[in-house]
């Protein structure tokens, strides 16, 4: 009988484990494709006929991103989106380049897990923590060579703090990890969120909320 009561715990143990990662393929390959005709939905995606896939769907020349812009820094993604080869795989990358005192704002991947290697220059990062684990901040200052990991879903960031340009590859655990600029979403939300929620929510005079509103908040995603 003791056995029985092991074996239903086991059962119901893993059978609430959930998939913290994008489903594995059941086919070699399934090469995004915008075109419905002959195709098959897989993964939100149409899959191009394997007979007429070529290398081309599985290769992409990332150029270094113009941080000319109010951050100082520029994302490259390298989604399912950017490269269709992707899809069904699990896996994406970005390219992410820094001018002096670039950031790239506080944000987080709904979908993936990002480990981010420095290619180049001097970086301070760090990622909070869920409310349930008391909102800790973790940071780093990392130099070239070296890895960090921000997991999945928490709120993250990088800054450059050396003296020239950075340079640092993210590969995530998703085709499509998704990206939510933190200030972006509550200050330029489409419609706008209502100042009474922004004002109760931050604790401020709702001609802060105003002003923030007003703000060019720059995407350096592209």
């Amino acid at each position: 009988m003791k056995a029985v009561y092991f074996l239903v715990a086991i059962l119901a143990l893993t059978s609430s484990i959930a998939s913290a990662y994008d489903p594995s393929p059941l086919q070699d390959f399934c090469v995004a494709l915008n075109d419905t005709k002959n195709a098959v939905f897989v993964n939100g995606k149409l899959c191009k006929d394997p007979k007429v896939v070529k290398a081309e769907d599985f290769f992409r020349h990332v150029e270094p991103g113009n941080t000319s812009n109010p951050l100082g820094a520029q994302v490259t993604q390298v989604f399912v989106d950017q490269l269709p080869g992707l899809n069904t795989l699990g896996i994406s990358l970005a390219r992410i380049d820094f001018a002096p005192k670039g950031l790239n704002p506080p944000h987080t991947h709904p979908r993936g897990t990002e480990i981010l290697i420095v290619v180049e220059g001097t970086l301070y990062v760090g990622f909070g923590t869920s409310n349930q684990d008391g909102n800790r901040l973790f940071t780093k200052v990392l130099n070239k060579g070296d890895v960090f990991v921000f997991p999945i879903g928490l709120i993250h960031f990088q800054l450059n703090v050396g003296y020239g340009n950075a340079v640092a590859i993210a590969a995530l655990s998703s085709q499509n990890p998704g990206t939510i600029t933190i200030a972006n979403a509550l200050f330029k939300a489409n419609p706008s969120i209502s100042s009474e929620v922004l004002t109760k929510a931050f604790q401020v005079d709702k001609t802060i909320i105003d002003y923030l509103q007003k703000q060019f908040w720059s995407d350096n995603n592209n």
